[in-house]
């Protein structure tokens, strides 16, 4: 099987929403106004409900409400909603894929666990936009699910090899399709016209610590804490792969930092931020 065959098949694989290139052309504009933007986003009324639940939930836990869209642009910025509109229209797009193939709602507690780990660890090395890091959680299997819509076979004969032989999803992945989820996701991201850096992280965040770039490092330990916490399961869990202590290393978070308590901290946020963006989607 070649990748591209999964893009052009009888299944219609999604894209996003007109009201996301929309609110991003907008946000880019040097001559746009908050007034346009909040606009943009207001039409669709169910984006906006999913948008304000989140903003006035623990995962930014503010101590007044937040009532309008223009509220939430002026007390979280507009690239904080972009991350959010991102990551609501993502979970949005993929509804109709059974259990029998991928329990959706362990698939996107998994995702918000390790987003939640990403972001922690982003912080703590004190990356500019540290939330940017959050959504890459939430995208980093969607090649998955892609997958799971376009070769449902195919991704269950994956599963059964990984548990047979207790090998990693993604070299079972290698093995039997030729490619892995993330070549999958970095090849949905780059049509959807994402930024680089999802693409990138998307892409690469299952290589070893010698050779994978910081920030794909960053998902790749935030990967493992999900996994070890067993906050949902994307499939990984099967036979997930150890820490990478090299990486680990690489990421020369603080002196003082342990990762049990980037654990503490992901249990912490994990059910109030999990209920509200499952309860979103």
């Amino acid at each position: 099987m070649e990748i591209q065959e999964l893009f052009e098949g009888e299944v219609e694989i999604p894209t996003l929403p007109e009201v996301y290139y929309d609110f991003k052309e907008a946000m880019e504009d040097p001559d746009g106004s908050f007034d346009e933007i909040s606009e943009i986003i207001s039409i669709d009324t169910g984006l906006s409900i999913r948008l304000l639940k989140i903003v006035n939930s623990a995962f930014y836990a503010f101590p007044s409400q937040v009532e309008t869209i223009s509220h939430a642009i002026s007390v979280i910025g507009l690239e904080q909603l972009n991350n959010l509109v991102l990551s609501t229209v993502v979970m949005d797009r993929f509804k109709n894929i059974p259990d029998s193939v991928i329990n959706m709602e362990s698939f996107w507690k998994h995702s918000i666990a390790c987003g939640l780990a990403a972001r922690t660890i982003a912080s703590l090395r004190k990356e500019v936009n540290a939330e940017r890091f959050f959504v890459a959680g939430m995208l980093h299997d969607i090649g998955r699910l892609v997958l799971a819509m376009s070769a449902p076979f195919s991704i269950l004969s994956v599963f059964m090899r990984c548990k047979a032989e207790e090998i990693s999803l993604h070299d079972a992945e290698k093995s039997i399709l030729g490619f892995s989820h993330t070549d999958v996701g970095q090849l949905l991201l780059k049509n959807w016209k994402l930024p680089a850096f999802h693409q990138n992280v998307v892409g690469n965040h299952h290589q070893s610590g010698s050779s994978i770039d910081l920030e794909s490092g960053i998902l790749n330990i935030a990967d493992h804490i999900a996994n070890d916490l067993k906050l949902g399961d994307s499939g990984e869990g099967l036979s997930p792969p150890p820490l990478d202590l090299e990486l680990w290393e690489k990421l020369q978070l603080p002196e003082d930092t342990n990762i049990e308590e980037i654990k503490a901290e992901v249990e912490q946020l994990y059910n109030a931020t999990s209920q509200v963006f499952l309860q979103a989607a």
